[in-house]
Order: structure tokens, then C-alpha cells, then sequence
């Protein structure tokens, strides 16, 4: 029995590590994000000008 409550302890304290170790990854990436403008959204707005309408083949063929 003290084997399985053994166990029991390691594991959530291995939980807990894996939990505290994502906190810190996305407490990164969080101030990261709001120091650096991303770059993808430096050509974006040329991209949108040039390609507002695409016609889909329903509407570039004329219906009679």
C-alpha cells in the first residue's frame, strides 16, 4: 500500500512541474507578444487590397 501512495505523490508532483513549466511557456510568449509586432501582419494589408473579391467558378460562369 505505501508503493501505490508513493506513486500517487510522485505523479502529481510531476503534474504540478508539467503544469508550472506551461505557465511559464505561455507567461513568454504573452510578454513577447506585447513587446514585438508580429511579423505577419506587416504585408497583410497589401494582401487584402489586392485580393478583396477572388470570383469562385459559380461566379464567373453567367447563369441563363
Amino acid at each position: 500500500m505505501a508503493t501505490f501512495l508513493k506513486r500517487q505523490k510522485e505523479m502529481k508532483r510531476l503534474e504540478k512541474q508539467r503544469a508550472k513549466a506551461e505557465r511559464r511557456t505561455q507567461k513568454k510568449l504573452a510578454s513577447r507578444a506585447q513587446t514585438e509586432p508580429p511579423a505577419e501582419d506587416i504585408g497583410d494589408a497589401d494582401t487584402e487590397a489586392a485580393g478583396a473579391h477572388i470570383a469562385t467558378p459559380s461566379e464567373s460562369v453567367p447563369h441563363s
